[in-house]
């Protein structure tokens, strides 16, 4: 499954679980996601409906892209401990991440390749 956050293509390592399944099945027509800047460490966008989830007690770091409330993706380019379901890490620097997602909201878009 391939990630752009914008019109950038990031190079992401997925978990292997039922949410990641679930995620790849919605985005094989290709899946957009608006995102909104929050606590200024993260971005925030609802999928459109609930996915399978497994939330576990978890602190994040910059990259780490989660499943929130079972209906929510959430990328970090900061950290935070809460009950979230992984969903895989963004293989990009700190800085790189801070780049591509603390200047105001963006879009994602999932997609197979």
């Amino acid at each position: 499954m391939v990630l752009k956050i914008g019109d950038t293509k990031v190079p992401v390592t997925w978990e292997d679980n039922d949410s990641v399944s679930d995620l790849k099945a919605l985005a094989k027509d290709s899946l957009t996601i608006e995102m909104s800047m929050y606590g200024g460490f993260e971005q925030v966008g609802p999928i459109g409906q609930s996915i399978s989830r497994n939330d576990a007690q978890t602190t994040t770091s910059s990259g780490d892209i989660v499943l929130y409330s079972g209906d929510q993706i959430v990328i970090f380019y900061g950290s935070n401990s809460w009950s979230y379901t992984r969903l895989g890490k963004i293989d990009l620097s700190e800085d790189e991440m801070t780049e591509l997602l603390s200047n105001g909201d963006v879009t994602i878009t999932l997609c197979m390749e």
